[in-house]
């Protein structure tokens, strides 16, 4: 496995990796998720990069760039084992020069929800994606579907600004009880994680009454109940668009319900197909 932290590294690595090459960006902190990204990237594109940077510019001044969990030897092992051939490890510096004065301004599917809860997030994922995507030119990239909303901004930049990798989405790798894995569960309490699992009960039960013919907002309003119930605040919980985000009434188009819920320090995101 290839390992660069200059752009002379990571010019030299891409010389000696020929054909097709897919991109799976994280921010570390490596779980099952990001190893099944790999796998289907190494499926889908042969040759697969991971980059690991975790990228000031999406957190807000309130939110927790510094508690965010790291751990780069434990993340190259795992890269290591699953077969990935290069890993790209940019510094802030590199990523951001001094000089640099461009960032990227996302609407559409950047504008409701986690845009309108974070106010500057999506604009700090773009930019960093599409930087990405200029340094390790990838032919495909693959993201998880757990973050159903950011799947659809960044898929939305590459077809606006014409860049030329295909937007891979991977289903959304799940405990056997239903939670979706996220780098940031680790925070949560032993009580707390056996609450955590609520959530994607909540929507799987409002996905399926909605597709039995109950009204969006009363399915919706149950799965709030049960949230509550459990102990979660939601920030949202909304049938959306899959691609446009916008929000629904009903599931007359194709449809997703999204969700995110504080459970103790934690926000916790999540989403069903309808």
């Amino acid at each position: 496995m290839l390992i660069a932290r200059t752009f002379s590294e990571l010019r030299d690595a891409n010389k000696k990796l020929a054909g097709s090459l897919g991109l799976v960006p994280t921010m570390g902190a490596l779980h099952e998720g990001h190893l099944a990204l790999i796998k289907a990237a190494r499926a889908g594109s042969g040759k697969v990069a991971a980059s690991i940077f975790v990228n000031p510019l999406q957190f807000a001044p309130n939110e927790d760039f510094a508690r965010y969990p790291r751990d780069e030897p434990g993340d190259l092992a795992k890269l290591a084992s699953a077969g990935c051939d290069l890993v790209w490890l940019p510094d802030v510096a590199t990523m951001y020069p001094e000089d640099a004065a461009t960032t990227i301004s996302v609407g559409g599917p950047a504008d409701l929800w986690e845009g309108a809860a974070r106010p500057g997030h999506f604009a700090g994922v773009a930019t960093v994606v599409a930087k990405l995507f200029g340094q390790v030119r990838p032919q495909a990239a693959y993201f998880g579907e757990k973050d159903w909303q950011q799947v659809q901004v960044i898929r939305r930049m590459a077809t606006d600004l014409l860049l030329s990798v295909q937007i891979v989405p991977v289903p959304t790798v799940r405990e056997k009880d239903g939670l979706a894995l996220s780098s940031r569960n680790r925070f949560l309490t032993p009580a707390e994680r056996q609450a955590a699992p609520a959530l994607y009960a909540a929507l799987a039960q409002a996905a399926l009454a909605i597709a039995g013919g109950t009204p969006a907002a009363e399915a919706l309003a149950q799965a709030e109940t049960l949230l509550a119930k459990a102990g979660m605040l939601t920030d949202y919980l909304v049938l959306v668009d899959t691609q446009s985000l916008a929000p629904l009434q009903s599931a007359i188009a194709p449809a997703r319900i999204i969700a995110a819920a504080r459970l103790g320090s934690v926000r916790l995101l999540d989403n069903v197909r309808v």
